[in-house]
């Protein structure tokens, strides 16, 4: 039997491949967003007759409540929000977006009788660190970014939610996520660059340094086995790809491409590099975890087939 998941922010990039691999298996996705713009979820769908579409806005409060009783999800996975860019230029919009909003889905949970939320926190919550070697759940939380602080405070208002109703709910924290739909903020840059080669076009990427690269397949695989099986309690885990530098990421991208077109240099980001994953993987024993070399592969070769059939948007290039 199939199980509906209502799935929010689905039109991102996330997103977009958590639909693709539940509708792939059978399952019924119900994609609550404020856009109608599927043009994600067609660059990597042939096939977007099995999913269900309800537009409306997460910080409406009522809106969400009737999306998520009309959908009959017996699932709830939570991605809508807004990116590093956009909360600090406008902190207000950021906080209603990422903090009300994701209220506004614990709330619709909580009345709807639904027991568990899978919902997308970040490594954003760390800010700088010194200390060397990857970091786990237990490290302080100081972020330097509205966009962390909003993430930490929701990863509070699920635990409150646990202790109050006993909702369950795991909070996943990613860094670098790369792969075909990832198109804006930041850490967006490694795959803009890899769509860019393919195009043979020269890009530059702003950051330098080491960061915690996960393909997208990968972070969409581990949402839905979080969904699946929902620990009790309130948890925030870890996401951990790879850990590589810039430099060896543009390389690589280069020789994929046959010429020197990728640049990179500029601050590092301000979150650590590496994050240790030994939690989630104590409770999720098979998650998948795709080589750089693999992942930025079958990236490039899903845009070089996007740009064939004349169908890759660069538009944000």
């Amino acid at each position: 039997m199939s199980t509906t998941y209502f799935i929010t922010g689905a039109q991102g990039c996330i997103g977009s491949w958590i639909v693709k691999a539940l509708t792939e298996r059978g399952d019924q996705a119900v994609v609550f967003d404020r856009s109608d713009d599927s043009r994600r979820l067609s660059a990597i769908m042939d096939d977007l007759a099995g999913v269900r579409f309800i537009t409306g806005d997460i910080t409406d409060t009522d809106a969400v409540l009737s999306a998520l009783s009309g959908s009959g999800a017996e699932r709830v996975i939570h991605l809508a929000g807004l990116q590093v860019p956009t909360c600090k230029a406008d902190p207000l919009a950021g906080a209603l977006v990422n903090v009300a909003g994701t209220l506004n889905v614990f709330e619709a949970a909580r009345k709807l009788g639904i027991k568990s939320i899978v919902y997308a926190s970040s490594a954003a919550v760390y800010g700088f660190n010194d200390g060397d070697g990857a970091l786990d759940e237990t490290v302080h939380c100081e972020p330097t970014t509205h966009y962390g602080v909003f993430k930490r405070a929701n990863e509070g208002n699920a635990r409150v939610y646990f202790l109050d109703h006993g909702i369950d709910s795991v909070g996943l924290r990613p860094l670098t996520v790369y792969g075909v739909n990832r198109d804006t903020g930041l850490t967006s840059d490694p795959t803009k660059a890899m769509k860019s080669a393919v195009v043979g076009r020269p890009f530059h990427i702003r950051f330098a340094g080491a960061t915690d690269f996960q393909y997208v397949a990968d972070t969409a695989a581990t949402f839905i086995s979080c969904a699946d099986k929902t620990p009790e309690g309130a948890h925030v885990f870890n996401l951990h790809g790879e850990t590589v530098t810039v430099e060896r990421i543009a390389r690589f991208i280069n020789e994929q491409a046959n010429r020197d077109l990728i640049t990179f240099g500029g601050p590092p980001i301000p979150i650590p590099a590496a994050m240790d994953d030994t939690a989630i993987r104590k409770i999720m024993s098979e998650l998948p975890s795709t080589p750089l070399e693999v992942g930025v592969r079958e990236t490039m070769q899903k845009f070089a087939a996007l740009r064939d059939a004349g169908r890759l948007d660069t538009s944000e290039l």
